[in-house]
């Protein structure tokens, strides 16, 4: 296992710790910033909105974020990276 491969499992790790949402909650904030925080959550809420029908650029109008952004999130779902959770 590589050193990055390594700090990924860590970080899964410690992130597996939480064991209620506020606790979550307090761990996201203490390792992100807030625009890292926002982006993240951004994320989540654009792959939302594709599995939900709307188009790309509904999504990008929307949320006010670029369609490359968009199109990030749709090829992660179309490549099956993400799933209901």
């Amino acid at each position: 296992m590589n050193t990055e491969e390594k700090h990924l499992q860590d970080l899964i790790a410690y992130l597996l710790k939480a064991d209620s949402p506020t606790s979550l909650r307090r761990v996201l904030e203490g390792l992100l910033t807030p625009a890292e925080l926002h982006a993240i959550s951004q994320r989540l809420q654009i792959t939302r909105m594709l599995k939900a029908g709307f188009s790309q650029r509904e999504v990008a109008k929307k949320l006010g974020v670029g369609i490359a952004t968009v199109t990030r999130g749709s090829r992660a779902l179309q490549a099956g990276k993400l799933q209901d959770l």
